[in-house]
């Protein structure tokens, strides 16, 4: 996880201008990782929502592979993930 000092840094308000809260920049790193920018909005609200591990670990997992879309990729082993953590609970 990156310190808040090292975003702070690399935020440019010319181009930044409307992300302004954390979990933005986190969804628009997403995106860009996942070579998906068109579908930022989807990714700034997983960001949201979700619990910060289980998109990182879907995230290292998709990005390690070889898949042509890494979008839908990343979505399926987030919702792999969910369920087996849900499960892991009850």
């Amino acid at each position: 996880m990156k310190k808040i000092a090292t975003i702070l840094k690399k935020f440019d308000p010319v181009k930044d201008k409307y992300v302004s809260r954390e979990f933005q920049s986190y969804g628009i790193h997403l995106a860009e990782e996942l070579d998906d920018y068109k579908h930022r909005g989807l990714y700034i609200k997983l960001a949201k929502t979700h619990n910060r591990s289980i998109l990182e670990k879907a995230l290292s997992f998709t990005v390690d592979s070889t898949a042509k879309n890494k979008g839908a990729l990343f979505m399926w082993k987030l919702k792999e993930l969910k369920t087996t953590t849900q499960n892991s609970k009850v």
